[in-house]
């Protein structure tokens, strides 16, 4: 898989003592201090970077908020970010996807979350040592972001794209939009490891839902958290062309968009 989206342990641990790399929790706090956290890094709890009340789409923070997080972590505009959390990495995939929107290149997902990390490497309650640092955010344009919005979502229904749904069959079948497909965004972790299943099994799984590098991919949920998560994991397996739909059902229904229920 692409190491510019998603890094292996192995890759993490043997880069510990690299000042440019940064390790970046976003467990909430208490849990950083009082369970341990990985050597060096820093805490950005999640939701310290959503905000329902901000004027950028859907639960984005705006680009000086977030940037005002990086700098109280000390992070520089150059660095190299791995975040990670304990949920399998759908908080951190979050992280990365708001990073990567507002600018930050290099920003990648750690392969497993705390607890697998935990199982065979060294963890800490040591405070990190860093200074704060001075970060100035550059956004990505409209037409290089992935972010696609109710505009471009009605668009996209009269193409050829195929719409994933990543929540769980409950919520699939009470609302969903017209023709999507249900993926859950768990199917790609393996519940042992806690790791991302192996490269060959998740491009089989992906199409047997008929979600396929050649199609244009529209990926939506309920507040946009699940679907950054396949966001990610679709980046490190090469696919490209992939709309987020930032607002996601909440959105769609607000705006009474069209729906579909029941099963498949």
């Amino acid at each position: 898989m692409d190491d510019a989206y998603v890094v292996s342990p192995e890759w993490t641990e043997a880069h510990l003592e690299d000042p440019s790399v940064r390790l970046v929790d976003v467990r909430d706090a208490w849990e950083f201090d009082a369970i341990g956290h990985l050597p060096g890094a820093v805490n950005v709890p999640f939701d310290s970077y959503r905000d329902e009340d901000s004027d950028e789409p859907g639960t984005l923070p705006g680009a000086a908020a977030f940037a005002d997080l990086l700098e109280a972590a000390g992070i520089e505009p150059d660095d190299a970010i791995v975040a990670y959390d304990d949920m399998h990495g759908v908080f951190a995939a979050r992280f990365v996807l708001t990073a990567r929107v507002y600018g930050h290149e290099d920003v990648r997902l750690l392969d497993g979350d705390f607890s697998a990390w935990n199982r065979e490497r060294e963890t800490t309650s040591d405070e990190p040592e860093f200074e704060p640092s001075s970060y100035e955010p550059d956004p990505l344009s409209t037409e290089e972001s992935p972010l696609i919005d109710l505009e471009g979502v009605e668009a996209a229904l009269e193409r050829d794209a195929i719409f994933v749904d990543t929540r769980e069959q409950d919520e699939y079948e009470e609302a969903r939009l017209p023709g999507a497909v249900r993926f859950d965004w768990r199917e790609v972790v393996d519940d042992e490891t806690r790791r991302l299943k192996p490269e060959a099994e998740l491009e089989e799984l992906l199409s047997e839902h008929g979600i396929t590098p050649d199609r244009e991919i529209i990926l939506y949920c309920n507040t946009a958290r699940r679907i950054s998560h396949t966001y990610v994991v679709l980046r490190a397996l090469g696919y490209e062309n992939i709309g987020f739909y930032e607002g996601s059902l909440t959105e769609w229904i607000a705006a009474d968009g069209v729906l579909e229920t029941g099963s498949e």
